[in-house]
């Protein structure tokens, strides 16, 4: 996508010039009037699915803002219909980002107050408004948060794993070998991983994180808080092996996979040298100790060193 001077021009137009009607939204049939906000940089959760899954403090900001960063401005202006707000767009994504972004900073310098949204859910999470929120800072912009709907949170509440400690990943490599070199790196974090994947690549990276992983208790949670929601649980390698007969599933997709040794016996010595063992047969020393730290929960450090002395006694 490229982004031209007249996208700019249209942009400065959008913010500049006075808002047509009155800053309000249409809620439960019921139009309100949205009061003044702060000038400074708003950042706002929209819905992931459902249009209900919205805060009437983040509809008075939509309304209220001088202007609304969105990520795509097509998806943005379907929820601001929905909700009778009129208040101009502005796109700002990772093609245009270099140009827009000085730009929407003086604007802000200037006073303007302008809500940053992205396509759905909770902005800054997989998304480009991070390099915008910290510049801001820099600047001494004031940053408000006007929290929501998370895919991520929502996904975590229904999964069934443990929730005191959980890593956001995000998406994983495309590619299996250096997907695989990325989950050996995670198998030894201590809580819920969670993970944001394409439908058609979800076989996948289930498979390769079945064989990285080991036998771990996992989730799927497909198309979160829409009318076709459903959540699927079961060990790695078990749905791994239905998404491979079932094919790619259709809709939005949140993986979340349980911490190491969760729900696991103790582990003997002996169990560790063969898992070891099987695992040098196709992986580095450094990779089979990471994958087998994160299938039993052992120390990694531990692991790694008793894989160093069972390397040394392989015959060459």
């Amino acid at each position: 996508m490229v982004f031209n001077k007249n996208d700019r021009r249209m942009a400065e137009r959008d913010i500049n010039d006075g808002r047509a009607g009155a800053s309000a939204f249409t809620a439960f049939g019921l139009r309100a009037e949205a009061e003044p906000i702060r000038p400074g940089l708003h950042v706002v959760a929209t819905p992931i699915g459902n249009l209900r899954d919205i805060s009437f403090r983040a509809l008075a900001t939509l309304a209220a803002a001088d202007a609304i960063i969105a990520e795509d401005t097509r998806v943005t202006k379907t929820l601001l219909a929905h909700y009778g707000i009129s208040t101009p767009l502005v796109a700002y994504h990772e093609h245009n980002a270099h140009v827009m972004r000085p730009h929407l900073l003086a604007r802000l310098k200037d006073g303007a107050a302008l809500a940053l949204v992205s396509d759905a859910g909770t902005p800054l999470v997989s998304d480009p408004g991070f390099k915008l929120v910290a510049d801001a800072l820099t600047e001494n912009i004031a940053v408000t948060s006007v929290p929501g709907a998370s895919a991520v949170l929502a996904a975590l509440v229904v999964a069934g794993l443990p929730t005191d400690r959980f890593f956001f990943e995000g998406f994983l490599p495309p590619k299996s070998g250096a997907r695989r070199a990325r989950a050996a790196e995670l198998a030894a974090i201590p809580g819920t991983l969670v993970f944001f994947e394409s439908p058609r690549r979800l076989g996948e990276t289930l498979a390769d994180l079945a064989a990285v992983l080991g036998p771990r208790e996992a989730a799927i949670a497909r198309e979160v808080s829409k009318h076709f929601e459903t959540v699927r649980r079961g060990k790695l390698p078990d749905l791994a092996m239905a998404l491979a007969a079932e094919g790619p599933p259709k809709g939005e997709i949140v993986l979340l996979v349980g911490p190491p040794g969760a729900g696991e016996a103790e582990i003997s010595a002996e169990e560790i040298d063969r898992r070891l063992a099987d695992a040098l047969a196709s992986h580095s020393v450094k990779d089979a100790a990471a994958i087998v730290s994160g299938e039993t929960g052992q120390p990694r450090r531990k692991v790694y060193a008793r894989a160093v002395e069972l390397a040394a006694q392989r015959p060459e």
